[in-house]
């Protein structure tokens, strides 16, 4: 589940398997723990706007259309399985995420700007402090 609307399927979803690199031990030449997750947004079952927001999105991350998270952190691939599904579901709630309020272009108070010339008068006297005297 990505969001309330939108759930991918488990057809969508392709896991991958193959061994982690780094320590790990005894076990590390043996066990399959990485974990690649990908899923082809083209042909995922998803709303045409949904998916027409995804792949504007996320263009810098497809290859093809399919969008790939790896999950390697953990010796255990049940761990990381589920630490890919996660990510997958951060990255695409996000991607689906509207987009912020545009912000209107205002000018500073004069508060503002009078906070900000004391704050520099301040900060020059301690600077001034700082010099060797007769040095000006």
């Amino acid at each position: 589940m990505v969001t309330r609307d939108v759930v991918l399927s488990a057809a969508d979803l392709h896991w991958r398997f193959s061994r982690a690199g780094g320590p790990g031990g005894q076990g590390v030449n043996t066990t399959d723990s990485r974990v690649e997750l990908s899923v082809d947004l083209r042909d995922a079952t998803l709303r045409d706007a949904d998916r027409d927001r995804l792949l504007a999105r996320l263009t810098g991350r497809l290859h093809d259309g399919v969008l790939t998270v790896v999950a390697s952190d953990d010796r255990s691939q049940r761990r990381n399985r589920r630490s890919a599904r996660l990510r997958l579901a951060a990255l695409l709630r996000e991607a689906l995420a509207p987009d912020p309020p545009t912000r209107r272009a205002t000018a500073p108070s004069r508060g503002a700007r009078r906070r900000r010339l004391e704050a520099k008068r301040r900060h020059g006297a301690v600077k001034a402090l700082r010099r060797t005297p007769g040095s000006e």
